[in-house]
């Protein structure tokens, strides 16, 4: 949009230390073409994966968040693609859904096509080639992890398209404190029970120093053969107990003047209908 923008407008010598200078024209621009400059979103995950003995860890918060507003509270991020692969979601939570949703099928064609388990190389090449596509535009960062005939993978997959396979990840706006846990104590061929507390450690830091994670710890756990997927795997924010009583005996307020007004109904048909709260 801003290259376009810039196409349209005089040459300009703009120094560098007039960006603001720069927004501001550009905005003026777009807002005469009938268009806005569109605006920065600002998103809260932390996702994280590592790569142990005998498979991957994959590892989320469960706090969903609309701008300031905590949307959910127990939101589902680990999402799953295969049989034996498994994705985490960061961004725009309906970007993350659907494209899972989409990639997923698609694999399960592949798989009955095939008659064999689909690599995790496949699931990755297609979920990039399908970002690229969008440039950026489907907000989904994802870590993707899995077991195949070629042992345990993980990648890490950015919202345009570019991946990185790596022996643990991390990804979303708590993944700097994620990584610091990992850098610190990942070690090569660690055990599932290590691996494990490794990974609830790395979302634990996620959740207390980054307002946009929260609430509860789910993990997978993917070996050869077998997939366990722990939701909850700990409760990271237990919720307080309110100590103070809020209840005031009677009389507490005094009562300047009362006035009681009676009214005459006559009750014609009464039902009592229970909230679904399924």
């Amino acid at each position: 949009m801003c290259e376009m923008l810039l196409m349209q407008l005089p040459t300009l010598k703009i120094k560098l230390n007039l960006s603001d200078s720069r927004n501001v024209l550009l905005e003026g621009e777009a807002g005469k073409l009938g268009c806005s400059l569109p605006a920065a979103r600002k998103t809260g995950t932390t996702i994280c994966g590592i790569v142990f003995k005998d498979g991957v860890v994959l590892g989320a918060d469960t706090r969903a968040t609309e701008g300031m507003v905590v949307a959910d509270k127990n939101c589902s991020k680990i999402h799953y693609i295969s049989p034996n692969i498994y994705c985490c979601g960061a961004g725009t939570a309906a970007d993350t859904e659907m494209t899972t949703q989409i990639i997923s099928s698609n694999l399960e064609l592949h798989a009955l096509s095939t008659g064999r388990l689909p690599r995790v190389a496949t699931a990755n090449r297609m979920l990039k080639q399908m970002l690229f596509r969008y440039q950026g535009y489907i907000g989904a960062a994802l870590v993707l992890g899995g077991v195949d005939c070629n042992g345990p993978h993980l990648y890490s997959i950015y919202p345009h398209g570019s991946t990185d396979k790596l022996p643990y990840v991390t990804m979303g706006s708590g993944s700097l404190a994620a990584m610091a846990v990992f850098e610190d104590r990942y070690k090569p061929d660690m055990e599932e029970e290590d691996a494990k507390r490794l990974v609830r450690d790395a979302i634990a830091a996620g959740i207390f120093n980054d307002l946009g994670s929260g609430s509860n710890i789910d993990l997978t756990v993917i070996t050869k053969g077998n997939v366990d997927y722990i939701r909850p795997h700990d409760e990271a924010n237990k919720k307080g107990v309110r100590t103070g009583d809020y209840k005031y005996k009677r009389g507490t307020t005094a009562v300047l003047s009362q006035s009681v007004t009676p009214l005459l109904l006559e009750v014609v048909n009464e039902s009592v209908q229970t909230m679904d709260t399924s």
